[in-house]
């Protein structure tokens, strides 16, 4: 039997002792593993000589089982009965949660329940209604503006075309996603969300650091299949597990995946460039 230690488990916590340190060691270059210690059992394994590439599509496919595995049934988590509610309730997500925001759009929806109401306020009238969000003027004249164009345009029903809906004051690429994909079921892209950048990059799956360029890459490596799922479940896992300020590496079944910079406890080599 070759001789060798076990590693200790993680804390349910993720703060296992020295598990920072033994990670990265102070200059923030990855340390080597001490002797006789193996870093995990459950590390995919290379051939000798290969050189490590995270859009490996055998990397990916893992990384979709294990999140199918977590979150098989997720979808959008804004309250709507329509595609004009979940129109409303994405723009004014913005900057806001979706628990906030599901708060107000129940009363407002109530207040205001067709699109053709939203169209005949001014967006100051709408501003009280919307102002907990955050940037409720702004929002409140998207909202106004997008009700107007609907009505004038498109016979008061939400378009279900990318083209269309990107001509809405107040929508670019992530809310018509969010439209398209969780109401109308058409994956033409990904949603890119502050969780999902993060997640992304955390995951080398780019290196980008907007939102467009993050949502080519994506949509090139992840099967258009997946788009629309893949999307959510990674915006549940980053409230879940991985957390901005402190994500929870010895709860995560990816944990043996990622080799993010910030993780806090790790059992696979630590890549310096791979940041949120």
């Amino acid at each position: 039997m070759p001789r060798g230690v076990v590693p200790r488990q993680p804390a349910k916590t993720g703060r296992q002792e020295g598990a920072r340190s033994k990670a990265r060691g102070a200059t923030g270059v990855p340390a080597r593993p001490a002797r006789g210690k193996t870093l995990s059992a459950k590390q995919p394994s290379r051939s000798v000589g290969d050189r490590y590439n995270p859009l490996a599509p055998g990397r990916i496919a893992e990384i979709l089982k294990r999140l199918d595995q977590l979150y098989p049934n997720v979808t959008c988590a804004l309250t709507h009965r329509s595609a004009w509610e979940l129109l409303v309730a994405t723009i004014l997500s913005a900057q806001s949660t979706d628990a906030n925001v599901n708060r107000v759009t129940p009363e407002l929806f109530r207040k205001y329940p067709t699109v053709q109401d939203f169209a005949a306020l001014t967006p100051e009238q709408l501003q009280p209604d919307v102002r907990s969000t955050g940037f409720f003027r702004n929002k409140s004249k998207s909202v106004v503006g997008a009700a107007r164009k609907i009505v004038a345009d498109f016979g008061g029903e939400v378009p279900a075309e990318m083209e269309e809906l990107l001509t809405l004051p107040g929508v670019a690429r992530k809310t018509a996603n969010v439209v398209l994909g969780t109401w109308f079921g058409k994956a033409d892209g990904v949603v890119v969300d502050t969780h999902v950048t993060r997640i992304s990059r955390r995951l080398e799956l780019t290196r980008n650091a907007d939102a467009p360029k993050i949502e080519q890459d994506l949509m090139r490596v992840i099967p258009q299949a997946k788009w629309i799922l893949f999307a959510h479940q990674i915006i549940w896992h980053g409230r879940k597990l991985c957390i901005a300020r402190r994500p929870k590496c010895a709860e995560c079944p990816l944990e043996n995946l990622c080799h993010a910079a910030d993780k806090t406890w790790s059992t696979v080599e630590i890549h310096k460039n791979a940041k949120p």
